[in-house]
């Protein structure tokens, strides 16, 4: 069974937009080249989502009783990984979004398994400003955090 938490747009400021636990907001800070190619830079306690444009973006957030089966057909490039919630309340936000305003998320506490996948690269014109790129954020219980791992990666950006 599924259920959505968001539904809406977020401004993918440098191009990123995360989610984080409501008590544990630390962003990760670990960039490198590996982390820009797989869309997906983690910490304990949050995500940060490599956008493919500085611009608003379309996201949508749900909530899984279970790891659901990956679609990959479906997307352009799709990665999971998983981090850990104390609060269960999740903040999803643009980066330099004001925090206090942005969306609050309710998941139960504990390990939480997250799959990030993104459509419409190919709608992206050559300026990079404009197109219909979206993003799914698909969230579930886990068992325990997982390291990153891209399930398919879309090699034109």
């Amino acid at each position: 069974m599924s259920r959505i938490l968001y539904d809406g747009t977020l401004f993918a400021d440098y191009f990123q937009f995360f989610l984080c636990d409501e008590n544990n907001s630390q962003l990760p800070e670990d960039y490198s080249e590996e982390s820009i190619r797989q869309r997906l830079i983690m910490a304990p306690h949050a995500a940060i989502v490599h956008a493919a444009r500085n611009a608003d973006v379309d996201v949508l957030v749900e909530w899984h009783d279970e790891r659901p089966a990956p679609e990959l057909a479906a997307f352009d490039h799709v990665v999971e990984a998983g981090f850990f919630t104390d609060s269960g309340r999740l903040m999803l936000a643009g980066l330099m979004d004001y925090t206090e305003t942005s969306a609050r998320l309710q998941v139960p506490v504990g390990p939480v398994g997250l799959r990030v996948s993104m459509s419409g690269f190919q709608t992206i014109d050559h300026t990079g400003l404009e197109g219909q790129d979206r993003y799914l954020l698909q969230l579930w219980p886990a068992k325990e955090m997982a390291g990153v791992q891209v399930l398919k990666a879309w090699p034109g950006l």
